[in-house]
């Protein structure tokens, strides 16, 4: 993880708050299915030098400690993938082979990502990485939004509530593992 410095904070803050600027001012700069936070991501990656996982980080703590950054952040996110698109409409038109293909490809793909993660990262963090990932699937078919969009509405209400979240998540975690016998009591 980067290190927050001062510096680095206040930069990280700049790039986002311009590149906030930028897609709300021209929101096609955001092409096709692209996401709006990961391009302000990559964004921060880019013109800081950083490793995609130390942008992501520095995005996450400028936010946190932001609020208003954070909700303007929140409102770009859900201008371009609630208002201003219909993301399904290009898988929909897709034949059912190619649907087919891409649904394979990212079945082994996400799984091969999880174990490489439990290997790397450990057990704990892929199960809050899938805890995240079925609570944001959930806000997405109940609000009838696309991933992307419900996940950055999960990170904006965990930034907003990052104690108590963290610690539910923690709680329902060591739990998980308890019942599993992967982790003593």
């Amino acid at each position: 993880m980067v290190k927050l410095d001062e510096k680095s904070r206040i930069e990280a803050e700049q790039i986002i708050k311009n590149e906030i600027s930028v897609v709300s001012d021209n929101p096609s700069i955001i092409k096709g299915n692209g996401c709006a936070a990961c391009h302000v991501l990559f964004k921060v990656k880019e013109l800081m030098h950083v490793s995609e996982q130390d942008a992501a980080d520095l995005l996450s703590e400028v936010l946190l400690y932001n609020r208003p950054l954070n909700d303007e952040f929140i409102s770009m996110v859900e201008e371009i993938h609630m208002k201003a698109r219909m993301m399904g409409d290009v898988f929909a038109i897709k034949t059912r082979e190619a649907k087919d293909r891409y649904i394979d490809s990212n079945f082994k793909n996400t799984l091969s990502e999880l174990t490489s993660d439990a290997s790397v990262y450990g057990t704990e963090i892929v199960i809050r990485r899938l805890i995240l990932s079925n609570i944001a699937l959930n806000i997405a078919q109940n609000l009838g939004v696309d991933y992307h969009a419900a996940m950055e509405e999960l990170y904006y209400y965990m930034r907003k509530k990052d104690i108590q979240t963290h610690e539910e998540l923690m709680q329902s975690i060591r739990s998980l593992l308890t019942k599993r016998g992967i982790e003593k009591p």
